[in-house]
C-alpha cells in the first residue's frame, strides 16, 4: 500500500486539473487567433462597404491577444508541473511543512485579475 496515498493523489488531481486548464487556454488562444485570419481573410473577398466593418473586427488585439494566451497556457504547464514536483517533494518528506507559497500565489492571482480586468476594459472600450 501506497503510504499517505490520499494526498498523492489529490496532488496528482490538483495537477491534472491545472494541465486541463493550460490546454483549455491554449485552446482559446487559437481560436481567437484563427478567428481573426477568418476576419481578415473575409474582408479580402468583401466589398468596399463591409470591408472596413470587417478590418475593425479584425484588430492586431486578437492576433497578441491569442498568442498571449498560448502563452499564458504554455507558462501554466510549467508553472502547475513545477508545483507538481515540489508538493511531491514535501509528501515524501516526513517533517511538517508551513504554506510558504502563499503570499506568491496571491500576488500572481491578484495580477492575473487585475490583467484580464484591463484587457478587458481594453476591448470594451476599443
Amino acid at each position: 500500500m501506497i503510504r499517505d496515498y490520499v494526498n498523492i493523489a489529490a496532488n496528482e488531481r490538483t495537477f491534472l486539473a491545472w494541465i486541463r486548464t493550460g490546454v483549455a487556454v491554449i485552446a482559446l488562444g487559437f481560436v481567437i487567433e484563427r478567428f481573426n485570419l477568418f476576419l481578415l481573410a473575409m474582408a479580402g473577398e468583401a466589398g468596399e462597404s463591409a470591408l472596413f466593418r470587417l478590418h475593425r473586427l479584425a484588430s492586431p488585439t486578437g492576433r497578441y491577444g491569442g498568442m498571449a494566451l498560448v502563452g499564458a497556457g504554455v507558462v501554466l504547464i510549467m508553472v502547475a508541473t513545477i508545483r507538481f514536483l515540489h508538493t511531491a517533494r514535501l509528501l515524501e518528506d516526513d517533517g511538517a511543512h508551513t504554506p510558504g507559497a502563499t503570499r506568491v500565489t496571491l500576488i500572481a492571482l491578484s495580477a492575473l485579475v487585475l490583467g484580464v480586468a484591463g484587457f478587458s476594459a481594453y476591448l470594451a472600450v476599443g
